[in-house]
């Protein structure tokens, strides 16, 4: 297939596939955009798209921050893509036109920031993962030590990190009477938009005392939850999506119906009407985003551990296997649920019912091993914070202890065949170096794991309670496996 998706082939698009619904040449950038993957071009672009025909003051400018990949495949599409929404009922396509532009930060560092800091950008958003906030995920506070902080103090004019991007931006912007943007996080921290802003005021007092007041008297950063699950596209997906099209598309996103987008409302530089596309502006985001981490991602976490070792490539596999679906309902309904505190109107058993769902959909070939990545940093906000709550109730921690153990035993590198796990983590070799020395003692690899406080921190290694259940859990996966472990755990 030889001609590709772009504006000029708009027009060729199939009947069945949907558009923009403006012209893109009105369009002017008001947002830029840190960390253009997937999960970006399938949730907030997304919404974005939905609002520019009537305002079209908000298109993107995207960045990559380390890999030239999505520009070296949206570029010559002039930043469309198609966007995929699978379920068992079939697949609907539809072209998204709002990221105006793609840069790559490490080649043009002088572009991004020079957009960063034009007048009409009013607002940041982030997509850059745990890690890419150089934070340590056990206290939320900005990690001084870390290679691209270290290296963004001394050269803050070509930096490399989020943080450095958007206080070097800030600082221009200070400096030439231009209002701070809004910073507005898309990531799974906790509190995120209080954890970007701490981040970001230390950065700064770092750079200079009266800098670091600025950003804390006076740039906003909402707190927000998002939820939409998005797999890794495949070549199988590319080649689907294309015949469809009649088109080449580089780099289509794959993505399942449900979306919910739940913003703190507090922009004072102005925002796009993103509610009249589903978001919604709320007085207070944390009850949401408790929900989400826990429910969703800590059962993702714990399906992804637990899974890759038993075998099954995807969350839908897992799920298929009846001792892992009552696995995952215990999980929700007797661990999770009484850590919750939602507002009035809240509906959890329905959340539950959707997520069980959403779980089960084979359409949508989201990958245990992609689910593991990072864990060193998802850790601490998907299962640690409910397992703190808990063991403040003094609540049995079964399920969740079980999820930390499975963790464990995936980042030895070894599954239960022998196999390399490829373990994709910025911790990866010192993790690896922990289980070397290990060796197969369930009880060595538990206790050094324990001391890596950026993850524990310094109270759940003192909590008999916690070391006691994990060590317990892993031994049983050390020596019967994780399928029959929870086959038995569930009395299967």
């Amino acid at each position: 297939m030889s001609d590709r998706l772009n504006e000029d082939s708009l027009a060729d698009l199939p009947e069945g596939v949907r558009r923009p619904a403006y012209d893109r040449k009105t369009v002017t950038t008001g947002i830029v955009h840190l960390g253009v993957g997937a999960f970006h071009r399938a949730h907030q672009a997304a919404y974005t798209d939905d609002v520019l025909a009537n305002d079209p003051r908000w298109g993107i400018v995207a960045a990559s921050l380390r890999s030239p990949d999505t520009y070296d495949a949206l570029a010559p599409q002039d930043g469309l893509y198609t966007l995929a929404v699978r379920s068992q009922a079939g697949e609907a396509l539809r072209v998204i036109g709002s990221i105006r532009q793609v840069i790559v930060a490490p080649r043009e560092v002088e572009q991004l920031l020079e957009v960063m800091s034009a007048p009409q950008t009013r607002i940041v958003t982030l997509t850059v993962t745990e890690k890419g906030y150089c934070h340590d995920p056990a206290t939320g506070a900005l990690n001084e030590a870390h290679p691209d902080i270290v290296h963004d103090l001394e050269f803050q004019r070509t930096p490399k990190s989020a943080p450095g991007f958007i206080v070097e931006a800030l600082r221009r912007r200070r400096a030439a009477g231009v209002p701070p943007f809004t910073v507005l996080t898309c990531d799974n921290l906790p509190s995120n938009g209080r954890t970007v802003k701490r981040v970001l005021t230390r950065f700064a007092e770092l750079v200079d005392p009266a800098l670091g007041r600025f950003v804390a008297d006076e740039v906003s950063c909402p707190s927000t939850m998002v939820d939409r699950i998005v797999p890794a596209t495949s070549d199988q997906d590319r080649e689907r999506i294309g015949e469809a099209l009649g088109l080449t598309d580089a780099w289509p996103v794959v993505t399942e119906p449900f979306t919910q987008w739940v913003i703190e409302d507090d922009f004072p530089q102005g925002r796009p009407a993103w509610e009249k596309s589903g978001a919604e502006f709320v007085a207070d985001v944390e009850p949401y985003e408790h929900m989400k981490l826990r429910l969703l991602n800590g059962s993702h976490s714990t399906l992804a551990y637990l899974g890759y070792l038993s075998g099954y490539e995807t969350v839908a596999d897992t799920m298929a296997d009846p001792a892992f679906m009552r696995l995952i309902e215990g999980l929700m309904d007797e661990e999770v649920t009484p850590t919750l505190h939602m507002p009035p109107g809240a509906d959890l058993a329905s959340y539950k019912r959707a997520l069980i769902e959403r779980f089960r959909n084979p359409a949508l070939k989201h990958r245990t091993w992609q689910i593991a990545m990072d864990g060193s940093q998802k850790l601490p906000q998907r299962l640690l914070g409910t397992v703190r709550d808990r063991l403040r109730e003094n609540a049995g921690i079964g399920r969740l202890s079980l999820g930390v153990a499975a963790w464990m035993r995936y980042i030895t590198g070894i599954d239960e065949k022998g196999a390399p796990i490829d373990v994709r983590d910025p911790m990866a070799a010192r993790l690896r170096e922990i289980a070397e020395r290990a060796g197969d003692s369930a009880e060595k690899l538990a206790e050094s794991l324990f001391a890596v406080r950026e993850i524990f921190g310094d109270d759940l290694p003192k909590d008999a309670r916690f070391t006691g259940a994990v060590k317990e859990n892993l031994a049983r996966l050390y020596e019967k496996g994780a399928k029959r472990t929870v086959a038995e755990f569930m009395g299967v």
